[in-house]
């Protein structure tokens, strides 16, 4: 059975085009206005620093000799797929649940972009305290993040949404 796609959650679909070309524009300015290992301090907490990943997050299986680009592309285009089922199957209504996909699926694009381009991610903002540096990320990370905090905040305080009333 067919429904209109804007009574569905793919009317949140926009939201996943603001994280990609914010994503792709801020790693074409630091591509284009630094070199590779470049360090521009902003806050006492947090420099832009150009790096390139060539693994997932925290740089896991980055020293495997190239195998890893198409198996992370692969997994993030079957994240993308599956999102975009749940989000149809969801009301336009479920703002939490559509908004954390749409942020997962940009920030998985933008990332499956540099694998698939480039063969690594460009990484480059650095948040640190003293001496101690959290791994270096970026815009599509940031996307990734946030909407797993919000599927899994959504879990904790609308747990009448996943759960069968008893009658």
């Amino acid at each position: 059975m067919s429904r209109p796609v804007f009574s569905t959650g793919l009317r949140w679909l926009w939201l996943v085009l603001v994280v990609i070309v914010v994503d792709f524009v801020s790693k074409q300015w630091v591509m284009n206005n630094m070199m590779l290992h470049e360090t521009q301090p902003l806050m006492p907490f947090l420099n832009l620093f150009y790096a390139h990943n060539y693994g997932a997050a925290f740089s896991f299986l980055a020293d495997k000799g190239g195998w890893q680009r198409w198996f992370f592309a692969g997994i993030a285009l079957a994240i993308v797929v599956s999102l975009l089922v749940m989000m149809y199957r969801n009301s336009a209504q479920q703002k939490i649940a559509n908004s954390a996909y749409a942020l997962i699926i940009g920030g998985a694009v933008g990332n499956l972009f540099d694998r698939a381009y480039h063969g690594f991610v460009v990484d480059f903002i650095d948040f640190y305290i003293g001496n101690w540096h959290f791994a270096t990320f970026n815009i599509a990370d940031c996307g990734i993040c946030i909407g797993a905090a919000l599927v899994v905040l959504e879990g904790f305080f609308n747990p009448s949404s996943k759960q069968v009333k008893k009658g």
